[in-house]
């Protein structure tokens, strides 16, 4: 068997059932369908949730970019009842002031406190969503954990399943190795039905979100050669957070485009996991993630080698049958390039596709929001799923 992440098996992460083919089960078929069943969206319409429980539910780490797209999310989200937001930095400060745009929302008077799980747990939350850095958030995660709450994480700390590959890419050992088992990693389109069941989800980054939604039906379909997957993306600048930085002052951003974290950018280590899952076989890919002067959006073009034999017609029709009943994926066709400006602000993931006869090359483009769909929005639909609400909820479908 062969071992995870394009990374050799060790002894703190031996080979095992985690590298089986990743394949839709009857559960997760069943989820699907009862979402399309009482899903209203494709009416035009979100999902109503008529006189269901409002969930208590607090954010720890609000203040940031991505903290502040869970706010504009759950503040209006019929299911939910915020009561608790966190941030050091803002500690005593109402919601409406910190962020006015939120002013005269129903919850935007709550004022935010000191990240304390007792505190927290106090408020009565039942669900923590975590917009903290990596290495931050594994802590407060056990303590809310520990206090009962389940806990949407949408730093990198549990993305992860081996801990050795965690300490390569971050830099430090895994700060709560031992709930790595716990964890699912909430690719709603992809796992429904283990996130329904559980209490600690690991929210996907947003390069890994634009990379894997495209690839995995081709990869399990045996479509392309894994060997031969290069990814380049391009970021808008609110994916590098809410920060002091000169090199992301609008002077510096400004009429500016530039790679960085070439080769080995950190959304690498758990892009080579999920594909190395989908393909039952260690996949090793290029990732040149680069920045753009947008405030927001994602755009990547994937190319591969079509496997010898293959027909390039199958790769719509893999995508097809893959995404039919999800509704925010939205599929192009062959030929459609994805554009940035028709997602941002929304949940939507935008996916078009080419095939290169000359090159024998299958192109892949896709389009998404690094705060929506490739952050907050994500995280959303996968609240949605743990709390037996449909995955659309709350979520204006545009």
């Amino acid at each position: 068997m062969v071992g995870l992440a394009g990374f050799e098996p060790t002894a703190s992460c031996p080979p095992g059932k985690r590298a089986t083919r990743l394949r839709h089960s009857p559960l997760r078929e069943r989820t699907v369908k009862q979402a399309a069943d009482s899903r209203v969206g494709k009416h035009g319409k979100s999902w109503d949730v008529g006189d269901v429980k409002r969930i208590k539910t607090a954010i720890v780490g609000a203040s940031g970019y991505t903290g502040m797209e869970l706010l504009r999310i759950l503040l209006m989200h019929p299911g939910v009842e915020l009561v608790a937001v966190t941030s050091r930095a803002e500690a005593g400060k109402r919601i409406d002031h910190v962020f006015p745009r939120f002013a005269k929302a129903v919850g935007a008077e709550l004022a935010f406190t000191e990240p304390d799980a007792d505190v927290i747990a106090a408020t009565g939350a039942e669900v923590a969503f975590l917009a903290l850095p990596h290495g931050v958030a594994a802590v407060i995660a056990r303590s809310l954990l520990e206090r009962g709450l389940k806990v949407i994480d949408l730093s990198a700390d549990f993305r992860l399943r081996c801990p050795a590959v965690y300490e390569e890419f971050y830099g430090h050992p895994h700060p709560a190795p031992d709930l790595l088992e716990k964890a699912v990693y909430g690719l709603p389109e992809i796992r429904a039905a283990e996130i329904t069941a559980a209490s600690l989800i690991a929210s996907p980054g947003c390069y890994p979100t634009s990379i894997l939604l495209p690839l995995l039906p081709l990869l399990r379909e045996n479509l392309i050669d894994p060997t031969t997957i290069v990814a380049n993306s391009m970021s808008g600048v609110s994916g590098a957070g809410r920060k002091a930085d000169l090199s992301l002052l609008f002077c510096e951003c400004h009429e500016s485009a530039r790679a960085y974290g070439v080769p080995k950018h950190r959304h690498l280590s758990e892009i080579e996991q999920e594909l190395s899952l989908a393909a039952g076989e260690t996949v090793v890919i290029s990732f040149l993630p680069h920045l753009i002067p947008v405030n927001s959006g994602i755009a990547t073009t994937t190319i591969a080698k079509l496997c010898k034999g293959a027909d390039p017609e199958l790769i719509g029709k893999a995508l097809t049958v893959a995404y039919a009943d999800a509704p925010f994926v939205r599929l192009l066709g062959r030929g459609k390039a994805a554009d940035t400006k028709m997602v941002t602000g929304t949940n939507f993931i935008d996916i078009g596709w080419e095939f290169d006869p000359r090159t024998s090359r299958v192109i892949l483009m896709s389009a998404e929001d690094n705060l929506g769909k490739g952050a907050g929005g994500q995280a959303v639909q996968s609240f949605n799923l743990m709390s037996g609400l449909d995955e659309a909820t709350g979520l204006a479908l545009w």
